[in-house]
């Protein structure tokens, strides 16, 4: 059914419960994981603005998403699953487009991604990727809705 599941991860509690949910999908289908973290650079640049040097936030949030992903991979290959991972660097615009553009890529048949469950003026405000990936991705999105976060 499906061989190929993109999971994309962040660190989160929330993309954590995702991942959990991937390898007990893939452990079942007998599937491999594709761990994918973007490194998103303008959010970030936008709070800190002229606080910081850019060229030193770039690379924290490179090594943070290498971390990320290393995790990730450690955590896959001990319940017997085969994944990659692949770090995207995003400059600007969203998150859901290199998703989506993964998925393409790589010929995902499944996406697996936590979402905070917002609602109300914190999704205004916040936006969402998740939706964004529903409405764009190539193959079937399961979103894992993380019980503990924030819905306000």
């Amino acid at each position: 059914m499906y061989s190929s599941i993109l999971v994309p991860i962040d660190g989160s509690a929330t993309a954590a419960r995702g991942l959990a949910e991937a390898i007990g999908l893939a452990r079942g289908l007998k599937a491999g994981l594709v761990l994918l973290n973007v490194v998103n650079d303008f959010p970030v640049l936008m709070e800190m603005a002229a606080a910081v040097n850019y060229a030193e936030v770039l690379e924290e949030l490179r090594k943070n998403g290498a971390e990320v992903l290393a995790q990730g991979r450690e955590q896959v290959q001990a319940a017997g699953v085969q994944c990659e991972v692949v770090l995207r660097e995003v400059p600007s615009g969203r998150a859901a487009d290199a998703i989506i553009e993964e998925a393409r890529t790589r010929r995902c048949d499944l996406i697996v991604m936590g979402t905070h469950g917002r609602r109300g003026l914190s999704r205004l405000a916040m936006g969402s990727d998740a939706e964004l990936v529903v409405r764009g991705a190539p193959a079937p999105v399961l979103l894992v809705r993380n019980p503990h976060a924030s819905a306000s």
